[in-house]
């Protein structure tokens, strides 16, 4: 008789008989978010700004992507951030940093990266090319695998989406 493969999961009392790779998946997406928080932070604090967290991290990359002025629902929107008080509060420290401006038209505030805030991206993205992209290069995964694990992930983004949306309603 062949033997079931071993499953790595963080909670044996959810694993579905119908999909126990789901759950697999759901162990990797906590063990994932978690490391690339950390890196985030670590790679931030290497870049000169100490004692950031992984949400301004990720607004103050996504402020200042394109060099567009953005506002609060569309960042939220983009980074799929549910709680706007969170992202809100995240924005006030960025701009109490100086990293971030805020200009208020009527009644809807853009915010934008400041030339501070575009340096320290910069030197984020050194530390990056030097710590991140090495590492990759070295692990034997190739551009296309990750490529497919991005699609992968955006496609179970969609997939949980759903299900909170069907959980929200009963």
């Amino acid at each position: 008789m062949p033997r079931q493969p071993t499953r790595i999961v963080s909670s044996e009392h959810l694993v579905s008989e119908t999909s126990a790779e789901l759950s697999e998946l759901e162990y990797a997406l906590i063990m994932a978010s978690n490391a690339f928080d950390r890196w985030m932070v670590r790679c931030m604090s290497a870049a000169g700004a100490k004692d950031m967290t992984a949400i301004e991290v990720s607004l103050l990359h996504h402020v200042g992507h394109r060099d567009r002025r953005k506002k609060l629902a569309d960042i939220c929107f983009v980074l799929n951030i549910e709680d706007t008080h969170v992202a809100t509060y995240a924005l006030k420290k960025l701009v109490a940093r100086g990293y971030v401006t805020s200009e208020k038209h009527g009644k809807e505030a853009f915010f934008a990266v400041t030339p501070a805030g575009r340096e320290l991206c910069l030197r984020y993205r050194d530390v990056r090319e030097s710590c991140l992209i090495a590492t990759l290069k070295e692990s034997g995964l190739s551009n296309a695998q990750i490529g497919d694990a991005a699609q992968l992930m955006r496609n179970a983004s969609g997939l949980y989406d759903t299900a909170a949306r069907a959980a929200a309603s009963l």
